[in-house]
């Protein structure tokens, strides 16, 4: 591993044995970024290091944990570690085709804009909703009766205001992340993304969706097919409705 070096972004990753991901994603970030840029690798259950970690063209931390923690503790704690400039939190299953940093920091470039995130393609092309409209019980309802996932903001040219955005990839000022307090752990996994947002806006930020950077995600949708990520994500969709509601 390289040692860090001063950098004006911090891009926060957190593994659970996604080895393979992870080293997919490494080697996409030295091809396409240009803008200068560290990694924080937290490696959340034991795994050996990333094959490609060495070699690379920027510095990696690798922080292993004891025990595993929840997704917005991992963030939180690495964003401990940053250092000032941007941070990035990144799912390990991203991959990207293009640098989408320099849209994205034109953005946060404007006072009030809080969090910025590229639009989300899956591995066919096809758009994901990773920026969405805030939850309501009758909006998970009909989403529960329908299966569908809607798009419910277009991917057109320009830059939108939106709701929330999808933590599988996020794009702060470390002064606003720090402002806010950053991701509640009380949230171990599920909706700490959507909590994060509504707290942006409480204090005076928006979320901007940025369709001219673009990243593909594959995407697992744990909680469909395991109980254990269901029960969390019922937890964390409570928490959030009886704090907002």
């Amino acid at each position: 591993m390289t040692q860090m070096q001063a950098s004006a972004l911090t891009i926060s990753i957190v593994s659970h044995g996604h080895g393979a991901l992870v080293s997919d994603l490494l080697r996409d970030l030295g091809q396409y970024v240009r803008v200068p840029f560290k990694v924080l690798l937290t490696l959340n259950v034991p795994e050996a290091d990333p094959s490609p970690a060495d070699g690379l063209p920027y510095s990696i931390q690798v922080i292993r944990n004891a025990r595993p923690r929840g997704f917005g503790a991992n963030h939180n704690a690495a964003f401990r570690l940053a250092g000032p400039g941007y941070f990035c939190v990144l799912n390990p299953d991203v991959r990207l085709q293009a640098d989408p940093f320099p849209a994205l920091l034109a953005e946060l470039a404007e006072a009030r804009v809080g969090v910025a995130a590229p639009a989300v393609h899956d591995q066919d092309g096809r758009p994901e909703a990773n920026a969405r409209r805030f939850p309501t019980p009758a909006a998970l309802l009909r989403k529960a009766l329908t299966g569908a996932q809607t798009i419910e903001y277009e991917h057109g040219g320009q830059a939108l205001a939106v709701d929330w955005v999808s933590g599988v990839f996020m794009l702060f000022s470390g002064q606003v992340y720090a402002e806010v307090g950053g991701f509640d752990e009380r949230y171990f996994l599920y909706y700490e993304d959507v909590d994060l947002c509504a707290r942006l806006r409480r204090a005076g930020y928006v979320a901007r969706l940025v369709p001219s950077a673009r990243a593909t995600h594959a995407a697992r949708y744990d909680s469909h097919r395991r109980p254990r990520y269901l029960r969390w994500h019922l937890a964390s969709m409570l928490r959030f409705f009886l704090t907002r509601y």
